[in-house]
């Protein structure tokens, strides 16, 4: 196999698993090239050649993945998410292993399916996002963890939410595939990939292979409210957040508009911006081949709503 292993060195903690990895795919005959970013590097030009190639992993947190996965839309190149970050949640939603050796086998032995990806526009920006993208509480969060996540890891998000009791409330002007709706919150979230820490999904019917968004809203004024949520997801494991959450309102679109009035600070697969709102998410179906197990592929094809391709 000729493989491109893409290296974020601004992620996760350097403790050379990247290369373990590598160590252990390599055999006779096979092609391993290294290709490292580093802050204000420039992926699209490190990825410009990737057709050439077998396969490509991104080793990184979600935010490298989500820009490797824009940069190769519609390419049909297969990509294996790397868990070299901080929360690593794409790698959790795809039941992938975390130890290299799993990982190498992965590549090589591993289904490829066409999943989702989401575009993010906001004014002539423009990126692409995989897991999760918002506006409000969650970015600032991401924005306040994001000093200390290398050192605390997912402690960091937790110790960021504890000190952040009375986020920002807005008012929210939504549009929805031509449906405007509006009401108040302290934050909107879009989900792709639904699952987060713990195994807790925010929206349980949500699918990567829909070729549609779902949007979440908290609309309590404080965090504090959120609590008796948080209780229920922990004490009951039957409770649906969509169904039974009265913190919480949900939507489904092809493309979300989002205002915020005053503006919000905007986050991408726990890439804070320092960008605010209003900006536009739109689906781009079937976009990105991932690299994943038998789990993870026979539960994405079974809530598939459009002809996959799994090469």
């Amino acid at each position: 196999m000729k493989l491109l292993v893409f290296i974020n060195l601004a992620s996760g903690l350097a403790d050379g698993s990247s290369y373990d990895f590598i160590r252990s795919f390599a055999q006779a005959g096979d092609e391993v090239v290294i290709r490292y970013a580093a802050p204000g590097c420039e992926f699209t030009a490190l990825l410009e050649d990737a057709e050439s190639f077998d396969a490509v992993v991104a080793s990184g947190g979600d935010g490298t993945v989500a820009t490797v996965l824009y940069a190769l839309r519609n390419t049909g190149i297969p990509v294996l998410p790397f868990p070299a970050g901080t929360a690593n949640l794409l790698t959790q939603n795809l039941y992938s292993p975390i130890d290299a050796p799993a990982l190498a086998h992965l590549v090589r032995e591993g289904r490829r399916l066409d999943c989702d990806i989401c575009e993010l526009e906001i004014g002539d920006f423009r990126t692409g996002f995989t897991m999760m993208a918002g506006c409000g509480y969650d970015a600032r969060i991401m924005y306040d963890a994001a000093s200390s996540k290398k050192y605390l890891g997912q402690l960091a998000y937790f110790y960021s939410a504890l000190t952040n009791p009375t986020p920002q409330v807005s008012n929210f002007k939504i549009d929805i595939d031509g449906r405007h709706i509006e009401c108040t919150g302290i934050c909107a979230l879009l989900i792709n990939f639904s699952k987060i820490n713990a195994d807790l999904s925010l929206q349980p019917t949500a699918s990567p292979c829909d070729g549609t968004l779902d949007l979440m809203v908290v609309t309590t004024e404080t965090a504090l409210q959120l609590l008796p949520t948080v209780a229920a997801v922990s004490l009951n494991p039957a409770f649906d957040l969509k169904r039974d959450s009265k913190a919480l309102t949900y939507y489904h679109g092809k493309e979300i508009r989002v205002e915020a009035d005053p503006p919000m600070y905007i986050q991408y697969d726990g890439e804070p911006l320092d960008l605010t709102t209003p900006f536009t998410a739109r689906v781009l179906p079937g976009a990105s081949r991932l690299i994943m197990g038998d789990e993870a592929y026979n539960e994405f094809t079974s809530k598939a709503k459009y002809s996959v391709d799994h090469g």
